[in-house]
């Protein structure tokens, strides 16, 4: 249920002005039953000036008159036209100044990670303008080369809840359209729950990548092996001395 403005003001109007009970003061401006009795007991709300509902278009009198009367009656916030829609505001989200700086950061990650999601969805999570994420998209943007991609979650420029229901309509919509995903796309567009449950790929260490069919020998089967052993130990080949018989070497020991 709505709540006025300046509850505590208004609490403090009530008590001073109405007979209406205890608990139907704290149940129309969202206090607890103790608080309104400290305020009729000078302890809670010292110095505070009350508010007038009924002057201030919150409450009509014949409300009040109702609540006086009835002890169950709970009491019910004027209706003001001037005050409907208000909560679905459209533009985008107001970001503090203490956390703007980390925005663009914040549109990285989601353009690295979530290209599926729309201009317009990401300038809803993230409370930006649809110029600076093409920029980002197209790395154009004046700090591109300082920017690290960040969570916005993490960085609280939203909720976990309004990243996946984003991450889910944008699923729907480009399964509506037809289009064939790979398994790592299918995969970003699944909420953060359900990717967490999912079993990881395994994947060859870029260190050790191509060398699965590696092999000391060199390929050559056993034979061959052999075969290279026998004609390192010959000596003959090894030194490459010229072949000569036993009678030259009889003549060369006759000479001595």
């Amino acid at each position: 249920m709505a709540k006025p403005l300046m509850a505590k003001a208004t609490a403090v109007w009530l008590v001073d002005n109405t007979t209406i009970s205890f608990k139907q003061i704290a149940d129309f401006v969202g206090m607890h039953e103790l608080e309104i009795q400290g305020i009729a007991d000078g302890e809670v709300a010292v110095g505070v000036k009350g508010f007038d509902p009924v002057a201030n278009n919150q409450l009509t009198q014949d409300e009040i008159d109702k609540a006086q009367a009835n002890p169950l009656h709970k009491l019910k916030l004027k209706f003001n036209p001037a005050a409907a829609g208000e909560e679905k505001r459209r533009g985008p989200r107001y970001t503090p100044l203490s956390k703007r700086q980390d925005r663009p950061n914040s549109i990285l990650w989601l353009v690295k990670f979530h290209p599926e999601l729309s201009d317009g969805q990401i300038a809803k999570l993230v409370g930006t303008t649809k110029p600076t994420i093409q920029s980002i998209r197209e790395r154009t943007h004046w700090n591109i080369a300082n920017m690290q991609p960040i969570d916005p979650v993490a960085l609280g420029l939203c909720k976990q809840s309004e990243l996946d229901a984003a991450v889910q309509k944008a699923a729907a919509k480009k399964a509506a359209e037809g289009g064939v995903m790979s398994d790592d796309e299918r995969r970003k567009l699944v909420s953060t729950e359900q990717s967490l449950e999912m079993d990881a790929e395994p994947k060859i260490p870029t260190a050790i990548e191509g060398l699965e069919t590696f092999t000391l020998g060199g390929g050559l089967n056993d034979g061959e092996d052999e075969k290279k052993e026998e004609d390192v130990l010959d000596a003959d080949s090894f030194f490459n001395l010229p072949a000569g018989s036993d009678d030259e070497d009889d003549d060369e020991d006759s000479r001595y």
